[in-house]
């Protein structure tokens, strides 16, 4: 980041709703209901959409200036994340796994594989993926058993990858194996696969949710991955991927937040024209209800997303209220796509409407980057200083 003093707090604050600003004027223009149903239809995002948002500091924006980023605070990644999530979360998942393959390859990659892959990524020319979670693995990543064995000038990967976001359609993505070499034996490694070098087998994994970002399945027979794609030291995996995770448990708090934003936003249109027993539905307490506890759960979600995006600007670890945010606002994000659907009646069971698809899609939020469950347990351990992890 370049060294000169933060501006005064009233003035980021300008900056950051000129920013949010100009985030949702264009994904107002470029991401149309029609287009997005288009996607959605089609079960393909198209890449150059997640490009075209480079200009704001989606791709690689936490990253210091000097490398080719925009040196952006958590708070302000919070909001743009909030604002994808409004928007589509489809959107919102694909960003969170770039950026996660620009953070590991910034920080772990060597000269030359900065060059050929971390550039066009960052220049949103290169689609990617993450393989972690598998058919038998998901929560517990230290359990996975995708293997890479020592070859000499290559690394022979056998095992499988499910749930992988982009996976059919990735040029370049990341992947967390068992490794076993002089000096490692099992520990976790990340390893760059770049299918021009390795040939693996990837297929599409159908979904209820987040029906644009390409889920699959990925398989490793005897795939060659060349010696020099292993990502950083070789055991030292574990570690980065754990803390890409709990910087994407802010990712899905704040996406989740948006989409509740969304929720409420519609209701509170619908109330205030749709019109039963001669007056707007609006009148009735019972519906006056439901939009109060909407708006309680979301304004409540963004407080706690904006808690833990302050402690990962203040240098902190931030794992509990990372975890807080995101066993809050995924599960309120739900729960309020829910009384949207109810507030909308038989509206919002129609496919051509938003709300179905952010009932759906909220649910999704429950499960990856950790499981309500898993949070529970890691907040737990956080406040007691005891692991119910065995």
């Amino acid at each position: 980041m370049a060294d000169h003093a933060a501006p005064p707090a009233d003035v980021q604050e300008q900056e950051t709703r000129m920013l949010r600003d100009s985030i949702r004027g264009f994904m107002a223009r470029e991401l149309t209901e029609a287009r997005i149903a288009e996607c959605e239809a089609a079960g393909d995002l198209p890449w150059e959409m997640v490009g075209a948002l480079r200009q704001f500091g989606y791709l690689g924006g936490l990253l210091p200036e000097e490398a080719g980023g925009y040196g952006l605070s958590y708070r302000t990644w919070a909001m743009m994340m909030e604002e994808a999530g409004y928007r589509w979360l489809s959107l919102r998942v694909l960003l969170n796994t770039v950026n996660i393959v620009i953070a590991l390859l910034h920080h772990l990659g060597d000269a030359r594989q900065k060059e050929k892959w971390l550039k066009p990524v960052m220049a949103g020319e290169m689609p990617v993926w993450v393989g972690i979670t598998e058919p038998d693995h998901g929560s517990d990543v230290a359990s996975v058993q995708t293997r890479a064995d020592d070859k000499g000038d290559h690394w022979l990967i056998n095992g499988g990858k499910l749930w992988t976001t982009n996976g059919v359609n990735g040029r370049v993505g990341i992947l967390v194996a068992r490794t076993f070499t002089e000096g490692c034996e099992g520990d976790l490694s990340l390893f760059i696969v770049d299918p021009e070098e390795t040939r693996f087998e990837a297929s599409r994994v159908g979904t209820m949710f987040i029906k644009a970002t390409a889920t699959s399945q990925l398989a490793f027979r005897d795939a060659r991955v060349p010696r020099e794609n292993l990502l950083g030291p070789a055991g030292k995996g574990l570690k980065a991927i754990l803390t890409g995770l709990n910087y994407g448990r802010l990712n899905v708090a704040a996406g989740a937040t948006g989409a509740a934003q969304r929720a409420l936003d519609l209701s509170i249109d619908y109330v205030r024209t749709r019109r039963q027993f001669g007056n707007v539905i609006g009148r009735y307490q019972l519906v006056q209800k439901l939009i109060v506890d909407m708006t309680v759960r979301t304004e409540a979600a963004r407080a706690l997303t904006d808690r833990a995006a302050q402690a990962l600007d203040a240098g902190l670890p931030g794992r509990k209220e990372c975890s807080i945010a995101k066993l809050y606002a995924s599960e309120a994000a739900h729960e309020v796509a829910s009384m949207a659907l109810q507030a909308h009646g038989g509206l919002g069971y129609s496919t051509d409407y938003p709300v179905e698809r952010l009932f759906r899609d909220t649910r999704g939020g429950l499960i990856p980057e950790g499981t309500s469950e898993i949070q529970t347990l890691i907040i737990g351990r956080e406040i007691l200083g005891i692991s119910a992890f065995t």
